[in-house]
């Protein structure tokens, strides 16, 4: 005898049971699979984690924003950035952007990517190049851009030895934590800050970044006389920080 039995879905107790241990599995395989992604991605192990603090204070117009996303855009389509990337042991580096002005300005604009090869980067040079101006204004606040950009990489989910702020400005700090206590402290952790000073607005904003942000193993700062000298200056910047300590 087939005994059939009544119940609404939702009050009979024997589908509510089923239902719920079915929702349980469902959980189960879902945090397997996000764990499982986690785990792949901490197995990943990359020559640099590399973040671009990139500046959209009040002295940055939006012709100015476009220079330096183009810019670094045109970079991560040079054959010598290909070949410097493909140089280190692992071939491979993992790259996020940052923007960033007053003190509590700052937002992550491309989320860690890794590169290990052109198509990777002309993929991550697409990005940048659609990538919109994401703060409006404010002040100058280099320090907490600093400090964010280091949170981001000791966050990061990869294995390397080299962590490395990248950070570019037209001017200095003039809000905020002062740069140098954050240099100092990401310094203490094996985080290196190197500097892109261009000198529009701040002649002698390469000292100021010597002096005051830069720090970490093997720091340095690169100049651009203007937004203009932008695209060259951070490609150099870019092959310096690829390949290591003692490339000029």
């Amino acid at each position: 005898m087939i005994t059939i039995i009544k119940c609404h879905l939702l009050t009979c107790k024997s589908f509510r049971r089923h239902f719920v241990f079915g929702l349980v599995v469902l959980a189960v395989v879902a945090a397997g699979f996000q764990s499982r992604n986690q785990a792949n991605a901490l197995e990943t192990t990359v020559d640099m984690t590399l973040v671009f603090a990139i500046d959209v204070s009040y002295s940055v117009d939006e012709d100015e924003f476009r220079l330096q996303m183009d810019g670094l855009a045109l970079a991560f389509q040079q054959p010598a950035v290909h070949k410097a990337i493909k140089s280190g042991p692992n071939q491979k580096i993992a790259v996020a952007v940052t923007q960033w002005a007053g003190e509590h300005q700052q937002v992550v604009a491309v989320s860690w990517t890794v590169i290990d090869g052109p198509a990777a980067a002309l993929q991550f040079a697409q990005k940048l190049v659609r990538e919109p101006r994401r703060i409006a204004e404010g002040g100058t606040a280099t320090g907490a851009a600093m400090r964010h950009a280091g949170a981001l990489l000791l966050s990061a989910p990869f294995k390397t030895y080299r962590k490395v702020v990248d950070i570019s400005s037209d001017g200095r700090s003039n809000r905020g934590v002062w740069p140098e206590n954050v240099r100092d402290q990401l310094a203490a952790r094996n985080i290196t800050v190197n500097g892109l000073a261009i000198l529009n607005e701040w002649p002698t904003l390469d000292e100021y970044f010597k002096n005051k942000v830069v720090g970490g193993p093997y720091n340095f700062v690169i100049v651009a006389n203007d937004y203009r000298a932008y695209t060259d200056a951070i490609r150099q910047k870019l092959i310096k920080e690829i390949t290591g300590p003692g490339i000029s």
